[in-house]
């Protein structure tokens, strides 16, 4: 479904992805570890056709991710649809005024009737157990009630892949156990996922391979997630464990 080959990505003169190529078959849970700045949040930018990059080439499911394509309004639209996306800081997507708004956003942007987008964002709501919350302002939720609208928004769409940033960043214990047994739902419902993290603790619970980045942006290791879990000098070398 996903294939990178040879892709490099710059920030101005800063080198953010080296040379990396790899493939993603539908319905894996793939984990990408590694330490802070390795270029982990930039590679889930790229895989949501974000960014472009520098250097190779990406493509989804047989077709060319670039700028020519993003730039094909209904081509852009269907990816979009496919491919999901959950920011590290929830409150980077949430804008609308309402809980309920912010989850029928995208059915009503895929042109859905009013009663099927209703149908969509209740079903989601209910999903992540936040049915009540419809007529609350996000902005005023707790940042695990903001990480679960978030969710619900980006699954109201429906996508085949879903792509979470650092997703534990900022939530209470609590939080975290009821999204780590969520993450691995979502998989055994048939979803492809693809999450970035450096907790080895939860790499080891939702994911069966793993992509492990250096610090000089390059992939260390990609192998199941058990194996390079246990590798503890690969873990040291890449600065994920002392």
């Amino acid at each position: 479904m996903i294939r990178l080959n040879h892709v490099s990505y710059y920030y101005e003169d800063s080198e953010a992805l080296h040379d990396i190529s790899f493939e993603i078959k539908a319905g894996e849970a793939v984990c990408l570890l590694g330490p802070n700045g390795c270029g982990k949040s930039t590679l889930l930018r790229l895989l949501c056709g974000l960014l472009e990059p520098a250097e190779g080439s990406y493509t989804f499911d047989g077709e060319a991710i670039d700028r020519k394509a993003m730039r094909n309004g209904a081509f852009s639209k269907r990816f979009h649809q496919r491919v999901g996306f959950v920011f590290q800081d929830s409150e980077v997507q949430l804008f609308c005024p309402t809980v309920f708004d912010e989850v029928a956003f995208g059915p009503r942007q895929m042109g859905l009737s009013e009663e099927d987008v209703a149908k969509r964002a209740n079903d989601c709501l209910s999903l992540l157990g936040i049915e009540d919350f419809g007529d609350r302002q996000p902005y005023h939720l707790s940042g695990g009630e903001k990480k679960k609208v978030a969710i619900a928004a980006t699954l109201a769409l429906n996508p085949e892949v879903l792509v979470l940033d650092e997703p534990m960043n900022g939530l209470d214990p609590k939080t975290e156990r009821w999204l780590t047994s969520f993450i691995t739902r979502l998989h055994e419902a048939g979803k492809t996922l693809i999450t970035s993290t450096h907790d080895l603790e939860l790499a080891g619970k939702i994911s069966q391979r793993a992509l492990l980045f250096s610090s000089d942006h390059v992939i260390a290791a990609d192998r199941d997630t058990p194996s390079v879990l246990e590798d503890k000098e690969l873990l040291r070398q890449v600065e994920l464990i002392d």
